[in-house]
């Protein structure tokens, strides 16, 4: 059985994100959006696309490669240090400032946004210093973290992924959903309920259509 509450008495959301994915951004977003008019709370968790991708670098055209050896590990191993050094109260404020840099003001994942959001939130310059640290001290929390995300979900997903209890205390989880823009208010709402009167269906499995519009990825 899951934790059906948490201390605050609302309904605990369990949400995994890489901080370079943009569609995990995106969705986050709605998230706090539902927060605001929802019992809920949100409880942020570490994945990985270099960690998901490392069995199929193969298979992956070679732009894309690049990017998963140097800029998918940069920000994501600063943000487990932070993590792991000053509590999983910080990785929310700290996602936001990333995300922020990142995503809506155009920076890209370069170690100069990373150090900016760093001192955005008031954390120690220093920690920058393990966005280039091979031999990662935390890669066991990191890899941990990302298992336990997508374990819920299947191989098959990315980020975000997110986990609710569901009526039987079991949790519910899903990837997704991929959202642009963010809906805010009672449009969030509605989305929110939506996703989980399907995603609590047994034999549910995707709901999909074409895209004809999403974020811009140029800054990747």
């Amino acid at each position: 059985m899951s934790e059906t509450v948490t201390s605050s008495g609302k309904t605990p959301v369990d949400f995994w994100f890489d901080p370079l994915c943009p569609w995990a951004w995106m969705t986050s977003r709605w998230v706090l959006e539902v927060e605001k008019v929802r019992d809920i709370e949100v409880r942020w968790h570490i994945m990985s696309l270099a960690v998901l991708n490392e069995p199929k670098l193969d298979e992956l055209p070679e732009e894309y490669r690049e990017m998963l050896a140097v800029k998918a590990w940069q920000p994501v191993r600063v943000v487990t240090a932070a993590w792991q050094k000053h509590g999983a109260d910080i990785l929310g404020p700290l996602y936001t400032a990333l995300g922020t840099r990142i995503h809506n003001n155009g920076e890209g994942p370069t170690v100069e946004a990373i150090a900016g959001a760093l001192a955005d939130v008031g954390l120690p310059a220093d920690l920058i210093e393990y966005a280039e640290q091979e031999d990662f001290e935390f890669d066991a929390e990191l890899r941990a973290s990302h298992k336990e995300g997508i374990d819920k979900v299947g191989q098959d997903v990315g980020t975000p992924v997110i986990a609710v209890p569901g009526s039987d205390g079991e949790q519910i989880a899903f990837f997704g959903p991929v959202v642009t823009p963010a809906p805010k208010g009672e449009e969030a709402a509605r989305l929110w309920d939506g996703t989980l009167a399907v995603a609590s269906v047994p034999g549910f499995y995707e709901i999909k259509r074409t895209r004809t519009k999403g974020p811009d990825f140029s800054n990747l």
